[in-house]
């Protein structure tokens, strides 16, 4: 098979509590200690960058980035439901409860630049409307840029000069393009996020 190019990736590490509520948060933290000590034997760096703490102690949810060599190569195995059997901190009478707890990894993603076509962008000068006297409503230097392949129409008319407005009617498209990329790489991840979890149920289990 040949090989994931996405396995020399860094990853982003989620865990959270599944079914089984106080004792699935407890569980969480258990999972993300055991992971932070792996990582830590690994010679990998890891960095909490959000969490919610649970009601007894643990993590309803926690997501970590982890860096290092061949990182999500190794990490990517752990994706799914974990489920543990055990009397929990929570009990009183001893009995042995199952509950569960989601983990999810994902590679980072990388940067991606907007490549900006100069053929790609339709450009239409017109006269600005609004206040401005003459030197607005009879010079053309209103610009309206259309990104043929992906639709987006700007225009911009807040300059006198057309230059300026063009400048800053280019800036606006690459921005919008860069969020309509971003929004399709979120769109995809919790896609992936989907089939790796499914539920945080204990039946959808991959360990026990």
């Amino acid at each position: 098979i040949p090989k994931d190019p996405q396995d020399s990736k860094n990853a982003i590490v989620e865990v959270r509590g599944g079914t089984g509520g106080d004792e699935a948060a407890i569980f969480a933290g258990d999972l993300l200690r055991m992971y932070m000590k792996y990582i830590e034997s690994k010679g990998w760096k890891y960095e909490i960058t959000s969490f919610s703490d649970g009601a007894v102690g643990g993590y309803k949810e926690v997501i970590m980035k982890v860096t290092g060599n061949n990182v999500y190569g190794t990490l990517k195995y752990e994706s799914g439901v974990h489920r543990v059997q055990r009397v929990p901190q929570t009990e009183t009478q001893g009995r042995v409860h199952t509950s569960a707890a989601s983990v999810a990894v994902l590679p980072e993603a990388d940067e991606f630049d907007i490549e900006l076509n100069e053929k790609d962008i339709r450009k239409d000068t017109f006269c600005s409307s609004g206040p401005g006297g003459q030197s607005v409503n009879t010079t053309y230097s209103a610009i309206r840029l259309t990104h043929i392949p992906s639709g987006i129409v700007v225009q911009c008319q807040d300059e006198k000069s057309q230059l300026k407005n063009y400048d800053k009617a280019l800036q606006e498209l690459r921005t919008r393009l860069y969020n309509m990329e971003y929004e399709k790489y979120l769109n995809e991840i919790s896609a992936k996020r989907k089939t790796m979890v499914s539920t945080g149920d204990r039946s959808a289990k991959i360990r026990t």
